[in-house]
């Protein structure tokens, strides 16, 4: 329901100069390993675990962090409470724009909804709305959507080795995990999903480089809990399962343990039932086996900072699941422990429910859908279509189910018959039967017949699989035979199924799939049973096809799943496999100079002036309402990936965790937390009298609940600071000032793919006929050059005859040449790779329109430099703050605009920086560092006006764009 409005925030952090995780994801997308769509989901995960902190989706709503810019309410036909709680409430802000979002054919998700908000808004606890929306949960607990195909076991491989390498970086932080519990939820009643055992085989330099990558491989330990019987070696553990567990004591210290098991064989084993006394005497097996699925969940339950990764999530979702419970009862048990439980992630390429939940608002109001609310990103089947998915031809008829099997099989012998992927794979058919007996007795005689005729032998090209029934046996030989269908030396081209086959089940050389008769599948199960062949068999082989034959009440049903699901239909699939994703062909152009400039390094030592701590007095001399008020804006300090510290400056006053209600105990802990380790609660505890007297000047009581809640007009986590100084023993900080000079290309040529296969051409400039038009013209240059130069001496002949009555043919021949020399002398002043990928349509306006259009025809070359993933001339920002300079980040400008001396070595050099209105404020502490202290310094280090700066913003008409760039170049250029 709501990941619209994450993707947008996520959006918005990867596109800030300070996002300390540009720089991971920008090496994992020059490694091209993972799809684009488990980049996408890369992103969405390190926004909530590093900007949001891994809080529970209910807090983060009702705080406001996922809202966008704010409307004039006062312009909009509000009633007065709807317009105060918009104004002032996070939660009722975050509903209202929820309902004005808009779905993908344009129209807002809930009309109905956002006129109940404008009319009934007193009516509504929009708190409590969130709350009820996410499930009552109090845990984070985030859902990714990605169709079958789209590698979500070697995701969940990535998110494992993010959270771990986030971890060692900030061990103490309770948002990252150290251990993982992968499971497989009870509606699959298959032992463990294969698939996720391959979750061993990913190779962790695909997300990070050496020696990080490896380290973290040597730290990961993998344990499958699939041991179904009791063991009696131990008078310790009973369960074999909780032994694995146990292998890992202590576990307080327990680092990098993957566990992998199915939550129906082994977490809700005998969940329902008690191990009393009397059960011992009347069953003593069955008493046994109580004790033993108890201890293992609650082995369990005692590994710190533990992660739970739900596989097919939306069956855990099911309301007879109890998966849900145990989950609940772990987090319960460990909520108020330093290392307590961390969170679930789910996966599913269908999250949705069974029937509709419904949402009451105002006692008056129902929000009603099927889809889960805690889904955080998704990625449509629509768009994996002939990027890691096969290009479906879907056909559908109303003939009865012998001709639907043998069009179906004809045209599957006539297309793939002969076809061998490149891995020795041989492409297969699936047909799904509803009964064995149709297996067995029509459809099995009928394809067999069908291949006869073909000079196939049907033992050798079909094979049946079913689960047996008193009539018909299991097929000797056919679960290791149908285990082993995607393997090259599988000689069947046809697999009869019969209950068997429609979910878990990865074969990537299925290539077609017949549903003859309705109830071969069950009707909820038609999309994943339909799209098993849409896998694709060689990673990056684009022109995969596939076959897919349905009758016509199973095309109704998968039409009505796909809109439901997918927002999509039939016809669009078809379409789709006509269309293709755009490669992006990339060149190195120009050889441009290294820059070379001055580095601002700032040197910090810590001096301690007192060893011994008086905590209770600087406690008592702690002034909250003075040294912790609540500024305008809120500085938040925090580190990026490399350890550096960034700052981020917060559009609003809201500070994450800090509207929920809080205890005594809770404040503390937090306080605690927050230390790193540095400070217990025991030491706390000890100024206990005075740390209670600001927790209730720093929290007011709500009337209506009874429950406290911070200050908004009180800085939180600037207190609980102040708070944690005051147990440290005392210090200074002492700054020494260096400059090193650097040199920085501004193309890592090894870092330039070509082609790119991306979703959209959008941020590419020039198009893609522009740049092999500029590339062919650089290829014949020569010629070119040459036929400049005999049109110019043509031109000196002409002028030198001095034939009368040509003097305005001469003058309309030199405009000729002249204009014909500055277009090309245009490409040869700017793109020393071709094409750009800009940012926004703001950069690529002011490129195109103002930039290029300047230095055609002036000494002068224009660069972009804004893609931080091809680029080293990236600056180190300060900020003055008192005495001191404080780090405030990494800066990587747009545009570079040089000048060059005689010899071919740069001379001048303007940073331009381009900004809309919504990023200027983040920006507001470089462009002073720049446009001040970094321009001083390396002018006055190289002797003369080396550098200079030039800030451009979206709120400038493009008329003071050009007036404003025209001066600062023939200002600093001298033209």
């Amino acid at each position: 329901m709501f990941y619209q409005l994450i993707q947008q925030k996520v959006e918005e952090w990867f596109r800030q100069d300070d996002c300390p995780a540009r720089q991971l994801v920008g090496y994992i997308t020059q490694r091209g390993m993972m799809r684009d769509a488990q980049i996408a989901a890369i992103r969405t995960f390190l926004y909530l675990k590093i900007a949001c902190g891994n809080q529970p989706l209910a807090s983060l709503f009702c705080e406001g962090r996922f809202n966008g810019p704010a409307p004039d309410y006062d312009d909009m036909p509000l009633s007065t409470a709807a317009r105060k709680a918009l104004k002032k409430h996070g939660a009722a802000e975050a509903l209202f724009q929820y309902a004005q979002t808009k779905d993908r054919k344009g129209k807002p998700l809930s009309k109905e909804l956002e006129e109940f908000i404008t009319v009934h808004s007193d009516e509504i606890d929009y708190d409590q709305s969130f709350r009820d929306i996410f499930y009552g949960i109090s845990y984070p607990d985030y859902v990714f959507s990605l169709p079958m195909g789209a590698g979500k076991t070697f995701l969940m491989a990535a998110f494992i080795y993010l959270d771990l390498y986030l971890a060692l970086q900030d061990p103490e932080n309770p948002a990252f995990a150290h251990n993982f519990m992968i499971m497989a939820p009870s509606g699959l009643k298959t032992s463990i999903i294969p698939s996720i055992k391959h979750i061993q085989d990913f190779d962790p330099t695909w997300v990070m480089p050496d020696p990080t990558a490896s380290k973290l491989r040597r730290m990961i330990s993998f344990e499958v809990l699939d041991e179904q019987k009791t063991s009696n070696k131990s008078n310790l553990v009973k369960n074999p399962n909780a032994q694995k567990i146990n292998n890992h004591q202590p576990l307080h210290d327990c680092w990098g343990l993957v566990a992998v098991t199915n939550a129906e064989k082994v977490i809700l084993d005998r969940l329902d039932k008690d191990a009393d006394n009397n059960l011992f005497h009347e069953n003593p097996t069955e008493w046994n086996h109580i004790r033993c699925s108890n201890e293992l969940r609650d082995i369990i339950g005692r590994i710190p900072h533990l992660a739970v990764y739900i596989d097919e999530v939306h069956h855990a979702s099911d309301g007879d699941i109890k998966l849900r419970q145990v989950v609940n009862h772990w987090m319960e048990s460990t909520k108020d422990d330093d290392d307590g439980f961390n969170g679930v992630l789910g996966f599913s390429g269908t999250p949705y429910l069974k029937s509709a939940e419904k949402i009451t608002l105002g006692d008056t109001f129902d929000i009603k859908d099927t889809s889960l609310s805690n889904v955080v990103y998704h990625y449509p089947l629509v768009s994996g279509v002939g990027n890691f998915l096969k290009r479906p031809t879907i056909k559908t008829t109303a003939n009865s189910q012998e001709a639907i099997v043998t069009k179906g099989v004809e045209e599957f012998l006539d297309n793939f018959g002969s076809l061998v992927y490149a891995n020795g794979t041989k492409a297969k058919l699936a047909i799904y039967c509803s009964r064995i007996e149709n297996l067995e007795e029509t459809v099995y005689p009928l394809v067999a017949a069908l291949v006869s005729k073909r000079g196939m032998n049907p033992q050798d090209t079909i094979l049946k699989y079913h689960g047996g029934n008193k009539q018909y046996a299991v097929p000797a030989g056919a679960a290791a035979a149908f285990a082993a269908l995607d393997t090259d030396f599988s000689p069947y081209r046809i697999v009869l199924l019969a209950q068997i086959g429609k979910e878990g089940w990865d074969c990537k050389s299925l290539t077609s799939v017949i549903l003859p008769q309705k109830g071969a599948c069950p009707q909820n199960m038609v999309l994943q049973t339909s799209c098993r062949c849409l896998r694709q068999v060689i990673k990056g082989d684009t022109e995969e096809r596939a076959l897919i034959w349905l009758n016509d009440d199973n095309a109704k049903v998968l039409n009505k799943e796909l809109q439901r699901q997918q927002d999509t239909d039939i016809d669009t699939l078809n379409r789709a496999a006509d269309n293709k994703r755009p490669h992006i062909d990339r060149y190195v152009r120009r050889d441009v100079p290294p820059i070379d400039f001055y580095q601002l390094q700032i040197h910090y030592n810590t001096l301690i002036i007192a060893e011994e701590n008086d905590a209770a007095r600087r406690l008592a001399a702690l002034d909250m309402e003075t040294q912790a008020a609540m500024a305008q804006t809120v500085i938040r300090e925090a580190h990026d990936l490399s350890g550096h510290m960034v700052n981020e400056t917060l559009a609003h006053v809201r500070q994450e965790g800090e509207a929920a209600p809080v205890s005594y105990h809770q404040w503390l802990l937090r306080i605690s937390k927050e230390s790193m380790g540095m400070l217990r609660m025991a030491d706390l505890r000890a100024c206990d009298e005075r740390l209670r007297q600001l927790f209730e000047q720093a929290s007011e009581q709500n009337p209506e609940d009874g429950l406290r809640y911070l200050r908004t007009d009180i800085d939180q986590q600037r207190l609980r600071a102040l708070i944690r100084r005051c147990f440290a023993p005392e210090r200074t900080i002492e700054t020494r000032k260096d400059t090193l000079r650097r040199e920085a290309s501004i193309l890592k040529v090894e870092n330039l793919t070509s082609p790119l296969i991306v979703d959209s051409e959008r941020n590419f400039y020039p198009d893609q006929p522009t740049v092999h038009k500029i590339i062919l013209d650089d290829q014949s240059k020569p010629t070119e050059n040459e036929k400049m130069k005999e049109a110019r001496e043509t031109l000196e002949t002409l002028r030198k005859m001095n034939l009368p009555g040509m003097e305005e043919s001469i003058k309309k021949l030199e405009e000729l040449v002249e204009r014909r020399g500055k277009n090309d002398s245009v490409f040869d002043k700017t793109y020393h790779y071709i094409p750009y990928h800009f940012d926004s349509n703001f950069e690529i306006s002011y490129f195109s329109d103002q930039l290029l259009s300047i230095v055609g025809n002036k000494p002068l070359e224009v660069y972009f430099n804004g893609d931080d993933t091809l680029t080293d001339f990236r600056i180190a920002c300060y900020s003055m703050r008192g005495d001191d300079w404080r780090y405030i980040g990494c800066y990587v400008p747009d545009f570079l605009m040089l000048s060059r001396k005689e010899d071919g070595t740069i001379d001048r050099v303007l940073i331009i920086e381009t900004k809309g209105e919504g990023f200027a404020p983040l920006f507001r502490e470089r462009r002073d560092f720049m446009s001040q202290e970094f321009v001083r310094l390396n002018n006055d280090k190289f002797g003369y006006r080396r550098f200079d700066f030039l800030y451009i913003e979206d709120t400038m008409t493009v008329n003071e764009q050009s007036t404003v760039t025209l001066q600062k170049i023939k200002d600093f250029f001298q033209l």
